[in-house]
């Protein structure tokens, strides 16, 4: 297995919101990236994003010019995955679903080398049947960075079933070399965060559609009152209703009624109204 320091380049599956800012964060940390989508289109979306996000640590001074331009060569877009084989370490970052990503992982371990570490960024899936796609089990983690990813602080760091300790501190290691702090969670369904962050939102969320508090009082409350920089409803914007919806199902297939999705929630993302990236959710956005 390489050690981190024998890793140079890093690949990523999936160009979206958290794939383009694993990407960011990666060239900012002086790695080399290869960022790869199923479409043209997507990743330049994805590169976009990525620029745009650079660009912005220009305007606050935070990175010269040059240094942006250098970050910006660093990462390459395609959307032919045998492009990842060069990678000494691949994050997937694709959309919330089992089978896509069994997908993914079974053909990452056909087009890199046997001692790259696969990591996925799941939320809420089994690191261990993601795994299980894989000839390479031992090499395969869960790193779950939160969202927005450039701005978050905090990796967690996902143990599967048959995941080396070795992988596991490497893991640790990568992420605190792109500047963030770890915590661990087993492979249970949410780890810790969704696990402890879904019924927060989905309570937030029936506090608001049984008339407890004006939205705005909920949000304002919570921040006041427990410490929490954003509270649950503009929380749920950020983070995408769909995306809370999805999570909230699968804790509530394998965790029960306890975490059964607000039926608000689910009435929102069935009406398209899905937070801040569709211009309305809770509240609306330009």
């Amino acid at each position: 297995m390489r050690g981190l320091e024998a890793i140079d380049t890093v690949g990523v599956v999936g160009a979206g919101t958290m794939g383009s800012g694993i990407a960011q964060v990666a060239t900012q940390s002086g790695y080399d990236v290869v960022l790869r989508d199923v479409e043209d289109r997507l990743v330049e979306q994805g590169i976009e994003t990525l620029s745009s996000g650079i660009d912005r640590l220009v305007g606050k001074g935070e990175v010269t010019a040059e240094e942006a331009e250098a970050m910006h060569e660093r990462v390459t877009g395609t959307t032919d995955l045998a492009d990842l084989a060069e990678a000494d370490l691949v994050v997937e970052a694709v959309v919330e679903d089992m089978d896509v990503k069994e997908a993914v992982f079974a053909d990452l371990d056909e087009v890199t080398d046997d001692d790259v570490v696969l990591a996925t960024n799941t939320s809420t899936l089994s690191i261990t049947t993601i795994a299980s796609a894989t000839g390479r089990p031992e090499r395969v983690v869960g790193l779950h960075f939160m969202n927005p990813v450039p701005v978050m602080n905090g990796v967690e760091v996902v143990v599967g079933e048959k995941t080396a300790p070795a992988v596991t501190d490497l893991a640790h290691e990568f992420a605190e070399a792109l500047g963030k702090e770890t915590w661990e969670a087993d492979d249970k369904p949410g780890f810790v965060t969704n696990r402890i962050l879904m019924p927060w939102i989905n309570e937030g969320i029936r506090a608001f559609d049984e008339g407890v508090a004006a939205k705005a009082d909920i949000d304002r409350g919570m921040e006041l009152g427990t410490n929490v920089p954003m509270g649950p409803l503009e929380l749920a914007d950020h983070i995408g209703l769909d995306v809370c919806l999805h999570a909230s199902e699968t804790l509530h297939e394998e965790l029960g009624d306890r975490y059964q999705p607000a039926y608000l929630l689910k009435r929102k993302v069935a009406a398209g109204d899905l937070g801040k990236k569709s211009g309305q959710g809770f509240y609306e956005y330009d």
